[in-house]
C-alpha cells in the first residue's frame, strides 16, 4: 500500500547547529536505507516560508502502524509532525493503464 506523508520539522530553539548538521546527516543516510529497501518511493520540498522545514513522502508499506514504525526511525522524528494520508488506487489513474 502506498501512503503520502506531510513531514514537519519543528527543530527547538537553542539547539546548536553542531547537533542539527549531525542529525541531518543521520537523517539522509536513515532516509536513503529506507529508499534501498523499497519504503521511501519519493520526496519532495514544496514551497516554504523562511525557516520552514516541510517534506513530502510517498511511501510504501505494508500498513500504516509499519510505516509508523519506519517514520520513527528517521532521526530528525523527535522533532517532527507527521501527517499520513492512505492512497487507494484511482481507476482512471493513467499509471495503471500502463500495468
Amino acid at each position: 500500500m502506498e501512503f503520502l506523508t506531510n513531514l514537519i520539522t519543528n527543530v527547538p530553539d537553542g539547539t546548536p547547529d553542531a547537533t542539527v548538521d549531525d542529525i541531518k546527516a543521520r537523517e539522509a543516510i536513515r532516509a536513503a536505507e529506507l529508499g534501498e529497501q523499497g519504503h521511501l518511493l519519493r520526496l519532495w520540498r514544496p514551497p516554504l516560508e523562511p525557516g520552514e522545514w516541510r517534506s513530502l513522502g510517498l511511501w510504501k508499506a505494508n500498513s500504516e502502524a509499519e510505516l509508523k514504525g519506519m517514520i520513527a526511525t528517521l532521526p530528525l522524528y523527535k522533532w517532527m509532525t507527521v501527517e499520513i494520508t492512505p492512497l487507494n488506487p484511482h481507476p482512471n489513474d493513467p499509471e495503471s493503464k500502463h500495468a
